[in-house]
């Protein structure tokens, strides 16, 4: 009888194994992606050492995450300040969060054609690229900051 109940197990665990529930796999990969949905309720958002009014922060959240991934780059350094083209001279957009007890922050920098984010995550420096046509609108539309 015992033999029965170890299968049962056993097919329990296999089961699971190949076709784990949905809210876990979820869970899981939401550890290791790149680019999170940000909730506007926790983040805050600065141009020029300036917090965006509470209108504008919300439409460039929404911007932010309906960003589509264009590539991931490396860079030589490992800082933010190594990013920094002295001969451009854009102003990036600054978005402080928590990511549970850890701080994250985005540096985004707007081109017209595409959009540079370096994540500064648990003493890491990831930089890469997205591309949103509302966020780009949003930067062109709202350049008097």
């Amino acid at each position: 009888m015992t033999w029965y109940v170890m299968a049962i197990i056993l097919a329990g665990i296999l089961k699971f194994a190949t076709n784990p529930p949905s809210a876990f796999v979820a869970w899981i990969l939401s550890k290791f992606e790149l680019q999170p949905k940000l909730s506007a309720n926790d983040v805050q958002v600065t141009y020029n050492g300036k917090l965006l009014a509470e209108r504008e922060k919300l439409e460039f959240i929404d911007g932010f995450n309906n960003a589509a991934f264009l590539d991931k780059y490396f860079m030589i350094t490992g800082t933010e300040k190594a990013y920094l083209n002295p001969e451009t001279e854009i102003i990036p957009f600054v978005i402080h969060t928590k990511n549970g007890k850890n701080d994250m922050k985005f540096t985004i920098y707007c081109y017209k054609e595409h959009i540079d984010v370096v994540k500064l995550y648990k003493k890491k420096v990831i930089p890469y690229r997205v591309s949103s046509s509302n966020l780009q609108a949003f930067t062109i539309q709202n350049n008097d900051y």
